[in-house]
């Protein structure tokens, strides 16, 4: 194998949308790619169309794509999560030295990163999980970039990634984020808080159309004036552009489009892994489950015939402080909602023994994917401030802005509740607020419950760390349960 064939910077194997814009991105700054397709004509078709008059080069096998790359080599993956990862992998294995790096670019789930790191570094190679998020203009113009994995290969990738990500605050949206499975973790938390904030907004344009009885290009006002201040963000910037477009015979198009929601599994994903490692990501879990009930369209429709409750009802008082008070709300359970994400990740790292670097994915996230915004930058500033915070919640910056915000979240949450409109997601924000504000809850009385029917123990305020059983009926035995939990 002659070392003059190698001519590409990195390859990249799945010629799909995102592929072929994360390869005309990378060209753009320098880097020669080598691109390659399992439909070797889908090489050819870009080369002589998206790519002509470019640097990217073509291979039409695995074994071609390997002899074109410097070492050492550097592999992107851009396919379907899964075993067409792991088939790609097994293919590229006999044509690879020690040293070289498979990056998978795809949304894989992060149990399987961490396997294959373990699996490529024992065969002297190494792997990287990489979440890519901002879809195919981000891919295209600077994606938000989270890679975690073998940390040897990182000082390879650095280049590449940096100049190729989105750029905030001058700042590449790209940093090592940590081991094994951590940068498929982070972007699917990343995924898990983009399914909250689309949530939240929903249930504000909700409130905004049912019980102001607002049309849709006064909700676009709304929205526009929103994404002026603290709830600046390419969610409420779009929101705003969906309200206002029009279908051809000038009724608002969003009207007609069926109210089932489709998901792709990293919200589910996040809502599993939070159940797994026991941090309450209540906003997210009801994300998630606000998309199951949309799915019950035709349930739905049969129960709005049979089942009582406010229907129609407006708003009566003043108008314009409720849409202020809608506004806030929303500002408020976003706090909470990044707040238990960023618990979720901390529990996660404590447990996988990553090192993440909070106010740097903070930053990563800032600009390029779906959930960027400004606030983005208040959480990197409350990381920078400290680095080892327990919550954001404990932050000046958010404590501040939860106490002027609160009133409103409550009158919108309680005037929700008295319309009948749902708001699954602002009023589980709150009821976390008030749980994780309150020092007594009443896990005492469920404690005794559980001593009562299964002798599962308890302890006491005086002598935490020593676990009791009370006979409660005087017929049962003193003999404290250790083989099962309920």
């Amino acid at each position: 194998m002659s070392s003059d064939t190698a001519v590409a910077d990195i390859g990249l194997i799945g010629l799909a949308v995102m592929g072929q814009n994360l390869v005309l991105n990378m060209n753009d700054h320098g880097f020669v790619v080598c691109a390659y397709n399992r439909t070797v004509s889908k090489v050819d078709h870009f080369l002589e169309n998206e790519a002509k008059g470019t640097k990217i080069v073509g291979a039409h096998s695995i074994e071609e794509l390997c002899r074109k790359l410097k070492r050492p080599r550097k592999i992107i993956l851009l396919v379907k999560a899964g075993n067409p990862v792991d088939q790609f992998i097994e293919q590229l294995l006999p044509h690879l030295e020690q040293g070289d790096i498979i990056i998978d670019g795809g949304n894989s789930h992060f149990p399987d990163s961490i396997r294959r790191t373990k699996e490529l570094e024992a065969k002297g190679l190494l792997f990287v999980g990489c979440g890519v998020s901002g879809g195919e203009e981000g891919a295209r113009y600077g994606p938000s970039m989270m890679p975690g994995g073998s940390t040897a290969a990182w000082p390879h990738l650095k280049p590449i990634f940096q100049a190729i990500a989105a750029k905030a605050d001058g700042e590449p949206c790209c940093d090592w984020v940590g081991e094994t499975g951590a940068g498929h973790y982070v972007k699917m938390v990343h995924n898990g808080i983009e399914y909250g904030d689309m949530q939240l907004i929903c249930e504000a344009y909700q409130l905004l159309r049912d019980a102001l009885g607002l049309s849709n290009d006064e909700i676009a006002d709304v929205f526009e004036e929103w994404n002026g201040g603290e709830l600046n963000s390419f969610l409420i910037e779009i929101t705003r552009d969906i309200m206002r477009y029009k279908d051809a015979d000038g009724a608002p198009l969003v009207e007609k489009i069926r109210d089932t929601a489709g998901q792709k599994g990293t919200g589910k994903w996040t809502a599993i892994s939070s159940l797994d490692l026991g941090v309450p990501v209540t906003l997210i879990g009801e994300a998630v489950f606000s998309r199951c009930l949309s799915a019950l369209k035709d349930e739905r429709t049969r129960a709005s015939h049979v089942l009582t409750g406010p229907r129609g009802e407006q708003f009566q008082g003043d108008k314009k402080a409720f849409i202020h008070s809608i506004g806030k709300a929303l500002y408020a359970s976003k706090i909470i909602s990044y707040a238990q994400g960023f618990m979720l990740m901390r529990e996660a790292a404590r447990n996988e023994n990553w090192h993440l670097n909070y106010g740097g994915i903070a930053l990563m996230w800032k600009g390029g994917c779906i959930i960027r915004s400004a606030f983005l930058g208040d959480i990197k500033a409350a990381y920078l401030k400290n680095p080892e915070l327990e919550s954001l919640l404990f932050d000046e910056f958010f404590q501040s802005a939860l106490a002027s915000a609160q009133q409103h979240w409550r009158v919108v949450v309680s005037q929700a509740a008295l319309l009948g409109i749902p708001t699954p997601a602002f009023s589980t924000a709150l009821a976390f607020y008030d749980g994780y504000r309150t020092e007594r809850l009443p896990a005492n009385l469920l404690q005794a419950q559980r001593d009562y029917f299964g002798a599962h123990t308890y302890e006491l305020l005086s002598k935490p760390g020593e676990f009791i059983h009370t006979n409660w009926t005087g017929r049962g035995g003193n003999v404290s349960s250790t083989s099962y939990n309920a």
